[in-house]
């Protein structure tokens, strides 16, 4: 374990880019959003100033309304496409027009927790970040009030071509202002990685927001991509929680009380997304107004947020037990053998240390501590097995996508290092 353990640290070191970490290599050879939180809380094992370094150059890239994109291009690369020239929005610090799931406030309180009060002066502004992009979530994503937040583009649930988009996005025309000059296929293998067709209305979406000049109101009418989310709305429910314990640390008691009733409203909202025909919470497509029931982890990430009866969890847990009876790497992003389902390819089926980390999160949190263990072994096994790849192939085990991946080195850290097991 222990080579292992420096070869994760390793990993870091090379993906380093001056205070903040690329994801890989080549691939993507800019700071990525919410890659940088997992990294982060991986960094606060054993270095905690980089940790604090790796969160404050991210919110370099904060726009004024609060927003923090999901990539910040600190430095120029033709490595990777699409880059500022496609995005054209124009700040002072170049980054993309979207946003992606807001691991940030989880990281920070992790950080705050390892650092103690001592570094309450690098916390603070940190958190006002953090507030400030709460705040837009609820404000640009969920101007209804509903307490279920609305991505606007695939990307910006991180889990890009997932299959729980294959109906919204058949709406969107392939057609595109901007040339679709793909890099990601020179990198890793075409079949490991979204279809061209996939990409093309990416892009298409990008023009659309682009011509609306990134303005959210703008944005919110013209959409033809519009799903209320639950992986990121239970995301942004724990960061809320995370968010209202530092505030009640720092003694910002009005702060508290606001970010306290968005919770409140965004726990009711998530539990009533539960579906025990399925067994599982399910996103809402909000232009057709139907319950997106296609099968992918999204579907139980609400265990990191929520305390749930004990009915409920005992269900979600033989569904998920279901999908992983014979699989050597759970938990795949999409259920085995459902329609979109594809072992290999990117968010279609793969396994992702990230978002097992999550789950054993969840797991731990609604007193399933077994399953949790089995998860954290599994995930580490693989790791150790093949190595720190993007994600994992749940049927064969094999490591897929870019490797020497900062993520998988950073939760491996977490892993092995930081959660609780026996």
């Amino acid at each position: 374990m222990t080579s292992r353990i420096d070869e994760a640290k390793a990993i870091l070191v090379a993906n380093d880019r001056g205070g903040y970490t690329v994801p890989t290599d080549g691939l993507y050879p800019f700071q990525w959003n919410w890659d940088s939180a997992f990294v982060a809380m991986g960094f606060a094992l054993y270095d905690i100033d980089r940790a604090f370094r790796e969160l404050e150059r991210l919110v370099e890239g904060q726009w004024a309304d609060g927003m923090i994109p999901h990539i910040v291009f600190h430095q120029k690369s033709d490595t990777y496409f699409p880059g500022p020239d496609v995005w054209r929005t124009h700040h002072a610090v170049a980054t993309s027009g979207i946003t992606q799931p807001p691991m940030f406030a989880v990281a920070l309180r992790t950080l705050h927790d390892r650092a103690g009060d001592g570094d309450r002066a690098r916390v603070l502004p940190l958190y006002e970040a953090a507030l400030k992009w709460q705040r837009w979530w609820y404000r640009a994503r969920d101007p209804e009030g509903t307490g279920l937040v609305t991505l606007l583009h695939p990307w910006e649930s991180g889990s890009d071509n997932s299959p729980a988009w294959d109906v919204a996005l058949a709406r969107v025309p392939t057609t595109t202002e901007t040339p679709v000059l793909r890099k990601d296929i020179g990198h890793v293998n075409a079949s490991m990685r979204p279809r061209d067709d996939d990409y093309a209305r990416f892009i298409h979406l990008v023009d659309i927001y682009a011509r609306c000049g990134w303005d959210p109101a703008s944005q919110w009418d013209k959409a033809p991509f519009k799903i209320a989310e639950i992986q990121t709305t239970a995301i942004l429910l724990r960061a809320g929680e995370d968010l209202e314990y530092l505030a009640k640390r720092f003694g910002r008691i009005e702060e508290a009380a606001e970010i306290a009733a968005l919770n409140a409203k965004t726990r009711s909202a998530l539990l009533g997304q539960w579906r025990p025909d399925l067994s599982r919470f399910v996103s809402r497509d909000l232009v057709s107004g139907e319950a997106i029931d296609a099968p992918t982890q999204a579907g139980f990430i609400p265990l990191l947020a929520l305390d749930l009866p004990h009915e409920i969890t005992e269900a979600m847990l033989g569904e998920m037990q279901n999908w992983t009876s014979e699989l050597k790497v759970p938990f795949p992003t999409t259920k085995p053998n459902a329609p979109g389902w594809e072992p290999k390819r990117y968010w279609r089926g793969p396994a992702w240390a990230i978002i097992n980390c999550l789950l054993v999160e969840g797991l731990l949190r609604n007193g399933q501590p077994d399953a949790a263990e089995a998860l954290r072994r599994s995930t580490v096994a693989a790791i150790e097995r093949e190595g720190f790849a993007e994600y994992f192939d749940p049927v064969t085990g094999e490591g897929c996508g870019g490797l020497g991946f900062s993520w998988t080195a950073a939760t491996y850290l977490r892993l092995v290092g930081d959660m609780p097991h026996p």
